[in-house]
């Protein structure tokens, strides 16, 4: 698998080894009409003028700010020990969290040092949960993987993006063995493989289902609902306000 994350911008990077992304707050990565962001289809919301721009936060220069400082210290000199400098693509500090976005090709060696090492010990991996920005070329998928340390009473995030065209993330299971089925959710409503899964089918849809359904792009579908003698048409096709 090729690593397509390396494409991001680490123009930025500190001596550290972490990379960042400037002191701008936000990046701007959609923009949502209407109240439910709904296109191609009725928005029967009646708020289909609205405009909305979809911000991120952008990356977080250091210092973080208390044991943030610690976590990320020794995670980079941990894989800097291991001869790897260039998983952490940027750290985001944002509504007092903590994300390190990590490059897909590094994240067995990132998560099995932030699960064994003394100074860390993440010894829970509380699942995956995917998330789909259309608008954002080539990465346009996020894997997300919320962290905790019961040894220090700590929790931190994992982020992984991957573009469209190929949509793999390697499996965390033989590190964090009970996300085996956080990981066949994943995949089933978003298309992210994980490479190394043991058994990567859907969970829940049927085998033959077409898509995935939580991603932005897939329709809404439906059926018309008949009651005394009225139809409620399928939300594809309801008439607009717009």
């Amino acid at each position: 698998m090729s690593d397509r994350d390396s494409q991001a911008d680490t123009s930025g990077a500190s001596t550290s080894g972490l990379a960042q992304t400037g002191d701008h707050a936000h990046d701007v990565v959609r923009t949502r009409e209407g109240m439910f962001g709904v296109q191609g289809s009725g928005d029967t919301s009646g708020y289909g003028g609205l405009t909305q721009a979809v911000v991120m936060p952008g990356g977080t220069p250091a210092p973080y700010g208390g044991w943030f400082d610690d976590v990320a210290r020794d995670l980079v000199q941990g894989l800097s020990q291991q001869g790897i400098d260039d998983a952490l693509e940027k750290v985001v500090v944002h509504r007092g969290e903590i994300t390190f976005f990590i490059r897909r090709a590094r994240l067995l060696e990132t998560a099995q040092l932030l699960r064994d090492a003394e100074t860390l010990r993440f010894e829970m991996c509380l699942g995956v949960s995917g998330v789909h920005f259309p608008d954002e070329p080539g990465r346009e998928l996020h894997a997300v993987y919320p962290l905790l340390s019961m040894t220090h009473n700590r929790r931190i995030r994992l982020e992984v993006v991957c573009p469209d065209a190929e949509p793999h993330i390697p499996s965390v299971v033989p590190v964090y063995p009970t996300n085996d089925w956080h990981e066949r959710e994943t995949y089933d409503f978003f298309g992210i493989v994980f490479d190394g899964h043991p058994a990567l089918t859907r969970i829940q849809m049927p085998d033959d289902w077409p898509g995935h359904p939580q991603r932005k792009d897939y329709p809404l579908g439906g059926i018309p609902v008949e009651y005394k003698g009225a139809t409620i048409p399928p939300p594809d096709t309801r008439r607009s306000y717009n």
